[in-house]
């Protein structure tokens, strides 16, 4: 009998993903068992200030990634849109599964959709992409901070301290929470984070025992999909500190990329796509952000890392 050990984080969301990856890599290979290896992480602790202040991306990945290189675990599962597009020597995600419902959801307890809120309503989420596309879409709302786990966010909204919250769709479907879904949030209205909705498997690139145990899990049409957006972020150099989304999708053999990067009020807004052949992802991930930098996104971004948010 083979065994494995998988590094997750503890929370609730996490512990989803991650037994469901344990069942799936188990019922593909019948030889084979998975342990979970528990890990706190930076991100865990810090509960009380934005990820933007505190650096962001890498702050729920990067003890998980020591235990990785140390050999104390054989793989990890990551929501994708917390792995930075740099990873340690050593190691690669180059395993995707299928990926989930990629859109926002709006969370209210008394209207019915975003533009029913009326005007000074006020709306929780701590993210930067979310809050740019909120005051474009609705600059008359009052935007809080929110952080937490799910429950947490959801119990805050419960006590009334939020007229309404956003959070991922796809996270709420992983915790059988879809029924406190009020509405899902256009694309067009609201771009996701870049790997918003794929989970991303981790392992030491020499250790080919375990990826091919991993390797029925491998979904192409999610990895060529990360793959652009991943290198639309890569190439804008971007983390938690700028308001930065992209979203991929496949029709037949041609992939459709949108991105934006915006200022942290969303005055400044540059939204723009590119369409080419799925065999091209990486390219075109650069593409779109090398065209973006051109128009304006290049000042945007050297103002928010000057400012040092």
């Amino acid at each position: 009998m083979k065994r494995f050990i998988l590094a997750t984080r503890k929370s609730k969301l996490a512990l989803a993903q991650s037994n469901w990856v344990k069942e799936q890599v188990e019922k593909a290979n019948p030889d084979c068992r998975v342990e979970l290896l528990k890990v706190t992480t930076k991100g865990d602790k810090i509960l009380d200030v934005p990820l933007a202040k505190v650096g962001g991306k890498g702050l729920f990945v990067k003890e998980i990634e020591e235990a990785l290189i140390r050999g104390e675990a054989d793989f990890a599962v990551h929501s994708l849109k917390d792995v930075p597009t740099e990873l340690p020597e050593g190691l690669e995600v180059s395993i995707f599964p299928k990926r989930e419902d990629n859109r926002d959801a709006f969370i209210s307890n008394g209207v019915r959709a975003l533009d029913e809120l009326k005007p000074g309503a006020v709306i929780g989420t701590s993210s930067l992409r979310r809050m740019a596309q909120l005051k474009r879409f609705r600059p008359d709302l009052k935007i809080e901070s929110l952080r937490g786990n799910l429950d947490t966010r959801l119990k805050k909204l419960d006590e009334g301290l939020y007229d309404a919250i956003i959070l991922a769709v796809a996270g709420l479907n992983r915790l059988g929470l879809s029924y406190r879904i009020t509405d899902y949030i256009s694309t067009e209205i609201m771009l996701p984070a870049i790997g918003q909705g794929a989970l991303g498997i981790e392992f030491r690139s020499d250790d080919d025992k375990t990826r091919k145990a991993l390797l029925p899990l491998h979904h192409k049409p999610t990895k060529v999909q990360v793959e652009a957006e991943r290198a639309f972020l890569e190439r804008l150099e971007g983390g938690c500190q700028v308001p930065i989304g992209a979203m991929a999708s496949i029709k037949g053999d041609i992939l459709e990329l949108k991105g934006f990067v915006a200022d942290e009020k969303g005055e400044r807004f540059i939204k723009r796509s590119i369409s080419g052949n799925v065999n091209e992802a990486r390219n075109l991930g650069l593409t779109l952000a090398e065209e973006i930098l051109n128009e304006g996104g290049k000042e945007i971004l050297e103002e928010v890392y000057s400012e040092g948010i």
